[in-house]
């Protein structure tokens, strides 16, 4: 797959996700939280999930890092990481430190 093509998939695949309605341009958002607030709610309102509310937020989360991969700034990277342990603390769960 060419660079223009991989771009072009993952742009398709987050805004017509079938697991989750994501608010547009939610991975570009500076703020950890307010990310996380978002796939919160995209994932308590979603009827599709096939994984608990957690477990698809933060897959969608992983997979856009992953996909993004190193043409993510170093900046948005760290602020999506973060994103991850907000994501984790609205459910309840373990903040892990980075």
């Amino acid at each position: 797959m060419l660079k223009n093509e991989s771009q072009h998939w993952l742009q398709q695949v987050t805004e017509t996700s079938h697991a989750l309605d994501l608010e547009s341009g939610v991975f570009s958002w500076d703020d950890p939280h307010k990310i996380a607030l978002s796939l919160k709610r995209s994932a308590d309102n979603s009827g599709r999930c096939k994984a608990g509310p957690l477990a698809s937020a933060m897959s969608m989360l992983n997979f856009y890092i992953n996909r993004a991969g190193k043409h993510l700034s170093a900046h948005q990277s760290d602020v999506l990481e973060k994103g991850k342990n907000e994501l984790r603390e609205l459910y309840g769960k373990t903040r892990i430190e980075l």
